[in-house]
């Protein structure tokens, strides 16, 4: 980075003991494999650890979902290239807070080809509550079949599922995920970020035969825009 001076924006949930990330789904279960109290015995006085164990569903917090999540002869998450998850230049599109559906306009005519888009619906701000289950707002039909040949690098979006639920066919999922597109979903604070002129990172564990894991997402935005920002 040299002597530019930049901010980490950290987009990801905290990923909590119980918590409910999806209806239906078991929230993660973390506990002591080894406590420091047991550790103590097999080492000096004054030196100790502690091992951590955590048993969870993989569409847990802020994740990331690869082809093999919706395809069974897509790439698993040990499969995807950096390129396609770090480093991205990131362009954010503000939803209509009014709509539930967020339509092939929101993205105008714009070159998406190789960028993170991210869709900013606020919906965030209902995180930890019963209502973030119900009537969220998700990516139609058509606006995902614009970006399936718009070629982003990465689709994300700030609410509970890109989809609308009561869809059974998962269009937005099946089209980009059919194009090898990455999906985040559950991301946060999308709204403390410019547009445009940063860089996005959603990097997950390079596991063998997952479709999804959770990510620490996070945008890197230069302090000085007025010089340009990431181009």
């Amino acid at each position: 980075m040299g002597d530019e001076r930049y901010e980490l924006i950290d987009l990801s949930h905290v990923v909590e003991h119980g918590m409910i990330t999806y209806p239906g789904l078991p929230g993660p279960a973390i506990s002591d494999y080894l406590s420091r109290e047991d550790a103590r015995p097999h080492y000096d006085d004054g030196t100790e650890f502690h091992i951590g164990m955590i048993e969870m569903v993989a569409n847990t917090g802020t994740y990331v979902d690869s082809p093999f999540h919706r395809f069974s002869d897509g790439k698993d998450l040990s499969q995807l290239k950096l390129p396609s998850l770090a480093y991205l230049q990131g362009r954010v599109f503000r939803a209509d807070p009014e709509e539930r559906a967020c339509g092939r306009e929101l993205f105008g005519g714009e070159e998406l080809r190789g960028k993170a888009v991210l869709i900013h619906t606020g919906w965030d701000i209902h995180w930890g509550n019963e209502s973030y289950f119900h009537d969220h707002p998700y990516l139609t039909r058509e606006a995902a079949e614009y970006l399936a040949e718009a070629g982003p690098a990465l689709v994300g979006i700030d609410s509970l599922n890109i989809d609308d639920t009561s869809d059974g066919s998962r269009p937005a999922h099946t089209l980009l995920l059919g194009a090898e597109i990455p999906v985040v979903e559950h991301l946060c604070g999308l709204g403390g970020l410019p547009d445009s002129g940063f860089r996005f990172f959603a990097v997950p564990v390079k596991v063998r035969g997952l479709g999804t894991f959770p990510v620490r997402a996070f945008a890197l935005v230069l302090l000085q825009q007025e010089k340009g920002g990431y181009a």
